[in-house]
Protein backbone atom coordinates (compact mmCIF):
# COMPACT_ATOMS: atom_id res chain seq x y z
CA UNK A 1 0.00 0.00 0.00
CA UNK A 2 1.49 3.76 -0.69
CA UNK A 3 0.23 6.62 1.31
CA UNK A 4 -0.53 10.11 0.12
CA UNK A 5 -1.52 13.58 1.85
CA UNK A 6 -4.72 15.28 0.89
CA UNK A 7 -5.14 18.96 0.93
CA UNK A 8 -7.99 21.58 -0.53
CA UNK A 9 -7.38 24.22 -2.82
CA UNK A 10 -8.79 26.94 -0.88
CA UNK A 11 -7.74 28.50 2.85
CA UNK A 12 -3.76 28.57 3.65
CA UNK A 13 -3.17 25.99 0.72
CA UNK A 14 -4.51 28.54 -2.08
CA UNK A 15 -0.66 29.43 -1.90
CA UNK A 16 1.65 27.65 -3.68
CA UNK A 17 4.62 28.21 -1.49
CA UNK A 18 2.38 26.59 1.73
CA UNK A 19 1.93 23.51 -1.03
CA UNK A 20 5.38 22.94 -1.56
CA UNK A 21 6.06 23.47 2.17
CA UNK A 22 3.81 20.51 2.72
CA UNK A 23 4.91 18.82 -0.19
CA UNK A 24 8.58 19.20 1.00
CA UNK A 25 7.52 18.00 4.62
CA UNK A 26 5.49 14.65 2.95
CA UNK A 27 8.46 13.61 0.61
CA UNK A 28 10.68 13.78 3.81
CA UNK A 29 8.34 12.23 6.47
CA UNK A 30 8.09 9.25 3.57
CA UNK A 31 4.46 9.66 2.22
CA UNK A 32 4.33 8.34 -1.37
CA UNK A 33 1.90 11.30 -2.70
CA UNK A 34 0.24 14.35 -2.36
CA UNK A 35 -2.98 15.35 -3.75
CA UNK A 36 -5.55 19.02 -3.75
CA UNK A 37 -8.58 19.47 -4.39
CA UNK A 38 -9.40 20.87 -7.63
CA UNK A 39 -12.52 23.50 -7.20
CA UNK A 40 -13.32 26.97 -8.84
CA UNK A 41 -15.78 27.66 -6.44
CA UNK A 42 -17.36 25.92 -3.18
CA UNK A 43 -20.36 27.81 -1.87
CA UNK A 44 -19.48 25.63 1.70
CA UNK A 45 -16.13 27.47 2.24
CA UNK A 46 -17.41 30.81 0.91
CA UNK A 47 -15.21 33.74 2.01
CA UNK A 48 -11.75 32.09 1.09
CA UNK A 49 -8.82 32.47 -1.69
CA UNK A 50 -8.28 29.60 -4.02
CA UNK A 51 -5.55 28.20 -5.71
CA UNK A 52 -5.51 27.20 -9.18
CA UNK A 53 -4.37 23.12 -8.52
CA UNK A 54 -2.08 23.14 -11.69
CA UNK A 55 -0.02 25.86 -10.35
CA UNK A 56 -0.12 24.60 -6.58
CA UNK A 57 1.11 21.29 -7.96
CA UNK A 58 4.16 23.09 -10.30
CA UNK A 59 4.87 24.61 -6.88
CA UNK A 60 5.04 21.11 -5.12
CA UNK A 61 6.72 19.59 -8.11
CA UNK A 62 9.48 22.09 -8.19
CA UNK A 63 10.29 21.47 -4.40
CA UNK A 64 10.32 17.64 -4.31
CA UNK A 65 12.09 14.55 -6.45
CA UNK A 66 9.91 11.98 -5.41
CA UNK A 67 6.25 11.78 -4.61
CA UNK A 68 3.18 11.61 -7.15
CA UNK A 69 1.21 14.40 -7.22
CA UNK A 70 -2.09 15.37 -8.90
CA UNK A 71 -5.52 16.19 -7.99
CA UNK A 72 -8.80 14.43 -6.38
CA UNK A 73 -10.75 15.14 -8.68
CA UNK A 74 -10.52 17.30 -11.98
CA UNK A 75 -14.42 17.84 -13.48
CA UNK A 76 -13.43 17.09 -17.19
CA UNK A 77 -16.67 18.08 -18.07
CA UNK A 78 -15.90 22.18 -16.63
CA UNK A 79 -12.69 22.07 -18.24
CA UNK A 80 -11.54 22.34 -22.14
CA UNK A 81 -9.84 19.01 -22.82
CA UNK A 82 -7.29 20.49 -24.68
CA UNK A 83 -6.20 22.85 -22.52
CA UNK A 84 -5.81 20.20 -19.61
CA UNK A 85 -4.44 18.04 -21.47
CA UNK A 86 -1.20 20.83 -21.68
CA UNK A 87 -1.30 21.50 -18.03
CA UNK A 88 -1.22 17.94 -17.40
CA UNK A 89 1.69 17.48 -19.80
CA UNK A 90 3.33 19.93 -18.96
CA UNK A 91 3.14 18.61 -15.34
CA UNK A 92 4.49 15.43 -16.06
CA UNK A 93 7.44 16.77 -17.86
CA UNK A 94 8.48 19.13 -15.25
CA UNK A 95 8.02 16.44 -12.43
CA UNK A 96 9.90 13.74 -14.65
CA UNK A 97 6.86 11.79 -14.75
CA UNK A 98 5.45 11.84 -11.47
CA UNK A 99 1.82 13.06 -12.36
CA UNK A 100 -1.61 10.67 -11.44
CA UNK A 101 -4.44 12.20 -12.94
CA UNK A 102 -7.76 11.30 -11.29
CA UNK A 103 -11.12 12.78 -12.65
CA UNK A 104 -15.00 12.75 -12.30
CA UNK A 105 -18.13 15.05 -12.57
CA UNK A 106 -16.91 16.60 -9.57
CA UNK A 107 -19.26 19.03 -7.59
CA UNK A 108 -20.94 20.53 -6.02
CA UNK A 109 -22.56 20.80 -9.72
CA UNK A 110 -25.02 23.82 -8.62
CA UNK A 111 -21.46 25.98 -7.60
CA UNK A 112 -18.99 24.81 -10.12
CA UNK A 113 -21.44 24.36 -13.67
CA UNK A 114 -24.62 26.41 -12.81
CA UNK A 115 -22.36 29.01 -10.79
CA UNK A 116 -21.47 30.06 -14.67
CA UNK A 117 -24.35 29.27 -17.05
CA UNK A 118 -23.59 25.56 -17.54
CA UNK A 119 -25.35 22.69 -17.90
CA UNK A 120 -26.19 20.69 -14.24
CA UNK A 121 -27.83 17.52 -16.18
CA UNK A 122 -25.47 14.66 -14.98
CA UNK A 123 -26.22 12.27 -18.46
CA UNK A 124 -24.56 15.15 -20.81
CA UNK A 125 -21.23 16.11 -17.59
CA UNK A 126 -20.98 12.52 -17.67
CA UNK A 127 -20.94 12.50 -21.54
CA UNK A 128 -18.65 14.68 -21.49
CA UNK A 129 -16.42 13.49 -19.23
CA UNK A 130 -15.94 10.21 -21.36
CA UNK A 131 -15.28 12.20 -24.46
CA UNK A 132 -12.83 14.00 -22.54
CA UNK A 133 -11.37 11.41 -20.91
CA UNK A 134 -10.66 9.90 -24.23
CA UNK A 135 -9.05 12.87 -26.04
CA UNK A 136 -6.93 13.43 -23.01
CA UNK A 137 -5.37 10.22 -23.54
CA UNK A 138 -5.11 11.21 -27.35
CA UNK A 139 -3.32 14.53 -26.88
CA UNK A 140 -0.86 13.17 -24.77
CA UNK A 141 0.01 10.78 -26.88
CA UNK A 142 1.47 13.72 -28.54
CA UNK A 143 -0.29 12.18 -31.89
CA UNK A 144 -2.07 14.04 -34.40
CA UNK A 145 -5.61 14.48 -33.55
CA UNK A 146 -9.37 14.49 -35.22
CA UNK A 147 -12.13 13.84 -33.40
CA UNK A 148 -15.75 14.01 -34.06
CA UNK A 149 -17.80 13.82 -31.37
CA UNK A 150 -21.06 14.81 -29.50
CA UNK A 151 -19.41 17.13 -27.63
CA UNK A 152 -15.86 18.10 -29.13
CA UNK A 153 -14.25 18.82 -32.61
CA UNK A 154 -11.34 18.42 -33.15
CA UNK A 155 -9.11 19.20 -36.89
CA UNK A 156 -5.40 18.01 -36.80
CA UNK A 157 -3.96 19.04 -34.17
CA UNK A 158 -0.81 17.82 -32.29
CA UNK A 159 0.04 18.66 -28.67
CA UNK A 160 4.18 18.99 -27.27
CA UNK A 161 5.53 17.78 -24.99
CA UNK A 162 4.08 14.52 -25.22
CA UNK A 163 3.33 13.50 -21.59
CA UNK A 164 6.03 11.73 -20.46
CA UNK A 165 4.86 8.70 -18.62
CA UNK A 166 3.95 6.15 -21.37
CA UNK A 167 1.24 5.01 -22.61
CA UNK A 168 0.00 8.03 -20.64
CA UNK A 169 -0.04 9.14 -16.65
CA UNK A 170 -2.48 7.02 -14.36
CA UNK A 171 -5.81 7.81 -14.72
CA UNK A 172 -8.43 7.25 -11.23
CA UNK A 173 -11.97 7.62 -11.51
CA UNK A 174 -13.70 9.28 -8.84
CA UNK A 175 -17.99 8.60 -7.81
CA UNK A 176 -20.16 7.65 -5.22
CA UNK A 177 -20.64 3.87 -4.23
CA UNK A 178 -22.66 1.93 -4.70
CA UNK A 179 -23.65 4.19 -7.54
CA UNK A 180 -22.19 1.78 -10.00
CA UNK A 181 -21.91 3.37 -13.16
CA UNK A 182 -18.59 5.63 -12.01
CA UNK A 183 -16.84 2.53 -11.23
CA UNK A 184 -17.70 0.82 -14.55
CA UNK A 185 -15.73 4.40 -15.73
CA UNK A 186 -13.03 3.51 -13.45
CA UNK A 187 -12.51 -0.63 -14.33
CA UNK A 188 -12.05 0.99 -18.26
CA UNK A 189 -8.89 3.19 -16.86
CA UNK A 190 -6.12 2.62 -13.99
CA UNK A 191 -7.97 2.85 -10.75
CA UNK A 192 -10.91 3.77 -8.74
CA UNK A 193 -11.27 6.75 -5.99
CA UNK A 194 -14.66 5.79 -4.31
CA UNK A 195 -16.57 8.05 -2.32
CA UNK A 196 -19.00 6.69 0.18
CA UNK A 197 -22.70 7.96 0.99
CA UNK A 198 -22.25 6.50 4.22
CA UNK A 199 -18.66 8.36 5.25
CA UNK A 200 -18.44 11.65 4.12
CA UNK A 201 -14.47 13.38 2.99
CA UNK A 202 -12.32 12.13 5.76
CA UNK A 203 -14.66 9.24 7.95
CA UNK A 204 -13.30 6.08 7.61
CA UNK A 205 -14.81 4.18 4.93
CA UNK A 206 -17.33 1.09 5.23
CA UNK A 207 -15.32 -2.44 5.06
CA UNK A 208 -18.18 -4.25 3.96
CA UNK A 209 -18.49 -1.76 1.57
CA UNK A 210 -14.88 -1.84 0.60
CA UNK A 211 -15.40 -5.43 -0.05
CA UNK A 212 -17.85 -5.01 -2.08
CA UNK A 213 -16.86 -2.54 -4.47
CA UNK A 214 -13.38 -4.31 -4.78
CA UNK A 215 -15.76 -7.27 -5.89
CA UNK A 216 -17.30 -5.23 -8.57
CA UNK A 217 -14.29 -3.57 -10.39
CA UNK A 218 -12.35 -6.75 -10.39
CA UNK A 219 -15.08 -8.06 -11.72
CA UNK A 220 -15.80 -5.56 -14.68
CA UNK A 221 -11.79 -5.99 -14.75
CA UNK A 222 -11.88 -9.64 -16.32
CA UNK A 223 -11.02 -8.49 -19.57
CA UNK A 224 -7.83 -7.19 -18.56
CA UNK A 225 -6.24 -10.06 -16.03
CA UNK A 226 -2.97 -8.98 -14.34
CA UNK A 227 -3.11 -5.37 -15.39
CA UNK A 228 -1.90 -3.05 -12.60
CA UNK A 229 -4.85 -0.88 -10.97
CA UNK A 230 -5.89 1.18 -7.81
CA UNK A 231 -7.71 1.19 -5.37
CA UNK A 232 -7.50 4.88 -3.57
CA UNK A 233 -8.95 4.84 0.05
CA UNK A 234 -8.95 7.93 2.49
CA UNK A 235 -9.91 9.63 5.86
CA UNK A 236 -8.26 10.73 8.51
CA UNK A 237 -5.99 8.43 11.01
CA UNK A 238 -4.91 8.77 13.91
CA UNK A 239 -1.38 10.07 13.95
CA UNK A 240 1.26 9.23 16.78
CA UNK A 241 -1.09 6.38 17.17
CA UNK A 242 1.08 3.09 15.36
CA UNK A 243 -1.28 0.87 16.57
CA UNK A 244 -4.74 2.35 16.27
CA UNK A 245 -4.04 3.77 12.80
CA UNK A 246 -3.37 -0.54 11.68
CA UNK A 247 -6.59 -1.14 13.39
CA UNK A 248 -7.86 1.24 10.43
CA UNK A 249 -6.03 1.12 7.62
CA UNK A 250 -4.86 -3.11 7.83
CA UNK A 251 -8.08 -3.92 7.13
CA UNK A 252 -8.49 -1.66 4.16
CA UNK A 253 -5.79 -3.07 2.89
CA UNK A 254 -5.88 -6.76 2.79
CA UNK A 255 -9.29 -5.66 1.20
CA UNK A 256 -7.81 -4.77 -1.67
CA UNK A 257 -7.11 -0.72 -1.16
CA UNK A 258 -3.62 -0.16 -2.68
CA UNK A 259 -3.33 3.82 -1.77
CA UNK A 260 -4.40 4.97 1.46
CA UNK A 261 -5.09 9.14 1.32
CA UNK A 262 -4.83 10.99 4.26
CA UNK A 263 -7.57 13.95 5.05
CA UNK A 264 -8.86 16.11 6.72
CA UNK A 265 -12.54 15.66 8.29
CA UNK A 266 -14.72 17.78 6.01
CA UNK A 267 -16.53 19.49 8.78
CA UNK A 268 -13.72 20.55 10.54
CA UNK A 269 -12.03 23.39 11.47
CA UNK A 270 -8.28 21.91 10.53
CA UNK A 271 -9.29 21.14 6.94
CA UNK A 272 -7.78 24.18 5.15
CA UNK A 273 -5.64 25.31 7.89
CA UNK A 274 -1.39 24.49 7.38
CA UNK A 275 -0.68 23.73 10.99
CA UNK A 276 -2.77 21.18 12.01
CA UNK A 277 -2.40 19.27 8.26
CA UNK A 278 1.35 20.06 8.72
CA UNK A 279 1.47 18.03 12.10
CA UNK A 280 -0.05 15.23 10.77
CA UNK A 281 2.11 14.83 7.77
CA UNK A 282 4.95 15.44 10.02
CA UNK A 283 3.92 12.33 11.72
CA UNK A 284 4.49 10.03 8.70
CA UNK A 285 2.39 7.63 6.61
CA UNK A 286 0.41 4.88 8.50
CA UNK A 287 2.66 1.72 9.34
CA UNK A 288 1.48 -1.58 8.08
Amino acid sequence: MRFSVNMPNFGDFADPRTVAKVAVAAEQAGWDGLFVWDHVVHRRHGGRPFGDPWMLLTAAALATSRIKLGTLVTPVARRHPQELARQVATLDTLSGGRVVFAAGLGGPIEDEYASFGDTTDPKVLAERLDEGLGLLERYWSGETVNHDGRHYRVRDVTLLPAAVQRPRPPVWIAGFWPNRAPMRRAARWDGAVPLFTDARHGQIPPLDQVRELVAYVHKERESRPGAPFDIVLGGATPGGDAAGTRDVVGPLAEAGATWWDERQIQTSDALDRLTPVLRRVEQGPPVL
